[in-house]
């Protein structure tokens, strides 16, 4: 699954993504409202998680842009404002559901869980990405090619999960930094071929097909042949 989480309180947001991660979900991530909307309207999310009160924009009118672009995305919406009427607000808005803070984070987790089973959601469509002989489920957090099952560590995984959502498109170090690792690129650093080397070992291994090509002073592409 893939999160966007929109939150201000940088131990908040560490602390959630931390816990997310760990779910080997892919998590991107904002502190502001504005990036946040820039990321929901550029990338596909099965669930935004924003905070009300942000800097800029806040929680409230990123609901009501992103609705009136046509955008069905699950957005669940976090507050220590937990009356009523500021639930009611929220949903108005265009939220699909409301959390008020503190919170447990079985509950958090629950709720995203619900939201991501939704009719119009990626996941109530189909958790599985497929391509060629390779699956992976987004829910179940399983690998399987030619029907053999491959376990790979949560980094690898959101790695090829990002190959998979962007099958045949020549990706470069710095997007896969950026959208794996949510860091800016450092070209001092060799993390990213690294591991590839690791997912080719464990994805191809022992398969005639290779499926994760190098294309050199470009990036990397998954494809057949």
């Amino acid at each position: 699954m893939r999160i966007l989480l929109i939150e201000d309180e940088v131990k908040t947001l560490q602390s959630l993504r931390q816990g997310l991660e760990e779910m080997m979900w892919s998590v991107d991530f904002a502190y502001d409202g504005a990036t946040g909307k820039r990321l929901a309207e550029q990338n596909v999310y099965d669930v935004i998680v924003s905070d009300i009160i942000l800097p800029g924009v806040n929680g409230l009118d990123l609901c009501r842009s992103l609705r009136g672009a046509g955008l069905a995305t699950p957005i669940l919406l976090l507050s220590a404002l937990g009356e009523t009427d500021d639930k009611v607000t929220g949903l108005d808005a265009g939220a699909d559901d409301y959390l008020g803070k503190p919170f447990d984070f079985r509950e958090f987790v629950a709720r995203i869980k619900a939201l991501s089973r939704r009719p119009g959601s990626t996941l109530a469509v189909d958790s599985t990405l497929r391509y060629a002989d390779l699956e992976l489920d987004t829910d179940a957090k399983t690998v399987r090619r030619a029907g053999k099952t491959i376990n790979l560590t949560p980094r690898e995984f959101a790695l090829l999960e990002y190959f998979l959502r962007h099958p045949e498109k020549v990706l470069s170090k710095t997007e896969l930094s950026e959208k794996v690792w949510d860091v800016d690129f450092d070209t001092g650093t060799n993390v990213v071929e690294v591991y590839v080397n690791y997912l080719r070992n464990k994805v191809e291994k022992g398969f005639e097909n290779k499926l994760i090509h190098t294309i050199f002073g470009q990036g990397y592409v998954l494809r057949e042949g």
